[in-house]
């Protein structure tokens, strides 16, 4: 497919899913998180940047599909 995205390697490792959840549910809940982002948590989430901002993505598209969805049923 690409030169570049490597299938196998997505997703891989238990950092790489934090990262992501950490980023979706930041988006879908309102209100702000309970710890800081410091220290280990820090260190995990720049090495995974990308996977982060793949989940905060995910969110987004989550709350657009739930916005979408009332919606067509309300209305």
């Amino acid at each position: 497919m690409f030169k570049w995205f490597n299938p196998r390697n997505f997703l891989d490792t238990y950092q790489e899913w934090h990262a992501l959840v950490e980023g979706f549910c930041e988006v879908m809940c309102p209100w702000p998180a309970r710890h800081p982002l410091t220290g280990q948590l820090l260190d995990d989430l720049q090495a995974d940047h990308h996977y982060y901002m793949f989940g905060r993505a995910l969110g987004i598209l989550a709350w657009l599909t739930i916005g979408c969805v009332i919606k067509v049923l309300l209305f």
